[in-house]
C-alpha cells in the first residue's frame, strides 16, 4: 500500500461537475493498493497517518497532528501510483490490484480512518476525478506498508 500525503489549506474532489468531497485544512491522500495489499497493511497505514506530526506548534516545529488541528482527510484513490516507467514510455498498471480487490481495502481504510476520529470525505472509487489542492508549505510525505 502506498498514500502520498499532501498537508492541505483546502482541497475537494469532483466527479462529472459535482463536488463528492470538500475539507478545508487537513491531509490529502492519494491512495494506491497493490494485489499484495492486505486490512492489516490498511490498518498500518491508516494508524502511522492518524498519528503524524505534520503540523506546526507554537515554536513552528511540526509537533501536531491532524487530530490536535482538528483537521480533516480527503482520500482520493489512485491506481496509478503503482504505475512501473522502466520500460518503454507508457506505465504498466500491472503491480496496481484489480478493482473488485483494491476497493473493498479502500473503503476498509478510510474506515480504519474514521475510526480514530477523523473526518473523513472521499472521491468516487474509479471515476474521472477532477481534485483541487492548496498544498500547505508545501509538505509532501509518502507512507508505505511495506
Amino acid at each position: 500500500m502506498k498514500v502520498v500525503l499532501q498537508r492541505s489549506k483546502n482541497a475537494s474532489v469532483t466527479v462529472d461537475g459535482t463536488v463528492t468531497g470538500a475539507i478545508e485544512h487537513g491531509y490529502v491522500l492519494l491512495v494506491g493498493l497493490t494485489h499484495t495489499d492486505t486490512q492489516e497493511d490498511a490498518a498500518y497505514v491508516a494508524k502511522k497517518i492518524a498519528s503524524l506530526r505534520l503540523f506546526e506548534d507554537e515554536n513552528g516545529k511540526m509537533n501536531r497532528s491532524i487530530e490536535e488541528t482538528n483537521g480533516a482527510i480527503l482520500s482520493v484513490s489512485q491506481f496509478t501510483l503503482y504505475g512501473d516507467t522502466r520500460k518503454g514510455r507508457r506505465p504498466s498498471f500491472i503491480e496496481a490490484a484489480r478493482p473488485e480487490t483494491a476497493e473493498p481495502l479502500y473503503d476498509y481504510f478510510n474506515e480504519q480512518l474514521r475510526a480514530y476520529g477523523l473526518t473523513v470525505e472521499m472521491g468516487i472509487f474509479g471515476a474521472m476525478m477532477d481534485v483541487a489542492i492548496v498544498n500547505d508549505g508545501p509538505v509532501t510525505i509518502i507512507v508505505e506498508s511495506k
